[in-house]
């Protein structure tokens, strides 16, 4: 039996509600999580092996505090040179294996004020400048669950803590932003930026699946902090709100 059938047999014996996505950097938060069966990327048709440190590059399915789950470690970038249609093939993937809710988490730039290194955001909509449609009017609706979105937002206030919910930026990466780009990000209404998720979301709620992303600030963006910004202080910085990332993700698991 080829590896993907093995552990898709593995995955539906389990029958996962919800499938997490952990990025850069993150693959520490699963601390709840008893892996069952596991499988890298490149065992999985339509998906490659990834090129970025920070991302494991395997799905596992397992039980998340007794919530049967699949995760990725890792994910895959358009800027790795993927056409999207692979970049969204874990949302493919997870849909065949009967996931009913699509959960990411991201290393971002903070933006708004009140996000500094090692805070968190809820994401509530997302800008998506990835070419010449980038402008188009209208915008399309928010794929993000409102659902899911209360259970982040409550949690957060029930341990006496707020939690933005704010807007997200999606740009195509490798490189990071100018000090110039940021103010007409800041402009547009974008609380932090990255270079993932966006798509992904879309796709999830194409396919009927309730779709939540959490954002980690890694750094402050460009022109905000005195720092030059690189990759390392993003894998660094994403240990920050690991603990508290990790209740978020297991309140909002168990919600599913």
């Amino acid at each position: 039996m080829p590896a993907f059938a093995r552990f898709a047999a593995a995955a539906r014996s389990l029958a996962p509600r919800v499938a997490v996505v952990l990025g850069s950097g993150m693959g520490g938060v699963a601390t709840a999580f008893r892996e069952h069966a596991t499988i890298p990327f490149g065992d999985v048709p339509g998906l490659a092996p990834p090129t970025v440190s920070g991302h494991g590059g395997r799905l596992a399915v397992g039980a998340w505090d007794a919530v049967p789950v699949l995760v990725s470690f890792g994910r895959l970038h358009f800027y790795e040179g993927h056409p999207w249609d692979v970049v969204c093939g874990l949302v493919r993937v997870a849909a065949g294996l009967g996931v009913t809710a699509f959960v990411q988490t991201h290393a971002v730039g903070g933006i708004h004020p009140a996000l500094g290194p090692g805070g968190l955001m809820a994401v509530a909509r997302h800008l998506t400048l990835f070419g010449p449609a980038a402008w188009r009017t209208p915008a399309p609706a928010a794929p993000y669950s409102p659902r899911l979105l209360k259970v982040l937002t409550d949690y957060e206030a029930a341990a006496g803590r707020g939690l933005l919910a704010g807007t997200y930026a999606a740009l195509t990466g490798p490189c990071y932003e100018t000090p110039a780009e940021i103010r007409a990000l800041k402009a547009m209404g974008a609380d932090a930026v990255g270079m993932s998720t966006a798509r992904e979301a879309e796709c999830a709620a194409a396919l009927g699946l309730e779709a939540a992303a959490v954002s980690c600030v890694t750094n402050h963006a460009a022109g905000i902090g005195g720092d030059p910004l690189d990759h390392a202080e993003v894998i660094r910085n994403a240990k920050l709100a690991a603990d508290r990332l990790a209740a978020l993700l297991g309140a909002l698991v168990a919600a599913v």
